[in-house]
């Protein structure tokens, strides 16, 4: 069964290869959708294509909705998008990805029922399709070369949804066992330095001694350092007195 998780369903619109139908599955899954239905496949259903491309997410094929006609895959929705690249002629809402997974977050969220056409891959949705969608998502493309697959939009819109109904930090670090050093470990630093840089006349002129300490605390505080860097930054300066005493 699909999970309990508010999302939109996928429905892929006479899809002509299995091995597209696949991939859409294994992108949706990638971006934690699973409500697929299938609109007359070309080739039948089950196909066994489909299964070798999805590629672990062959739960989100066994759970598809098979069905005859586009209306029927979208019954219940309060709310449809049309995926195509092409003007239509018909007076609807043009929608990025980015702000249709908006729309549909929003519209979930208040307990509407929200589907996305997508159509097969030689000629897109038909009109009669479209007809049925209260607003059309495009890709902002190549206009020289708009044509995307099948699965290459259903991923597409997959990303955008996660963006929208998931909070994702937009830059975060991987800190690799460690912590970032505390301003006591930068302070130690710090005149572990000036102390052994003293020792060796780099404050010179004297007059300049303090502007250049402040500098180079000033330097450290503006590293990212964390415990590990402050440590190893020790050790190359114990490493370096060492070797210049057995000189």
């Amino acid at each position: 069964m699909p999970s309990d998780l508010p999302q939109p369903s996928f429905v892929l619109v006479r899809p002509q290869m299995g091995e597209n139908i696949g991939a859409a599955a294994r992108a949706m899954l990638n971006f934690g959708l699973d409500r697929m239905a299938l609109v007359a496949p070309r080739d039948g259903w089950p196909n066994p294509k489909a299964v070798a491309m999805a590629s672990g997410a062959g739960r989100v094929l066994d759970d598809a909705v098979l069905v005859e006609r586009t209306v029927d895959a979208v019954a219940g929705c309060s709310y449809v998008f049309a995926t195509t690249a092409r003007q239509r002629g018909m007076t609807k809402p043009v929608m990025t990805p980015e702000r249709a997974m908006e729309v549909a977050r929003d519209r979930i969220a208040a307990g509407e029922k929200v589907a996305v056409l997508f159509g097969p891959e030689r000629a897109g949705l038909e009109n009669d399709d479209i007809a049925l969608a209260n607003a059309i998502i495009s890709v902002p493309v190549n206009p020289e070369f708009p044509s995307l697959n099948l699965a290459q939009c259903v991923l597409l819109t997959g990303y955008e949804w996660r963006r929208k109904s998931v909070e994702i930090p937009s830059e975060t670090t991987e800190m690799a066992g460690t912590d970032w050093a505390s301003a006591i470990e930068r302070d130690r630093l710090a005149e572990h330095y000036e102390d052994t840089l003293d020792r060796a006349g780099f404050f010179f002129p004297e007059t300049k001694a303090d502007s250049m300490k402040l500098n180079l605390r000033n330097l450290w505080s503006r590293m990212p350092l964390t415990r590990s860097d402050v440590q190893m930054l020790h050790g190359v300066l114990r490493q370096m007195v060492r070797w210049k005493d057995k000189g």
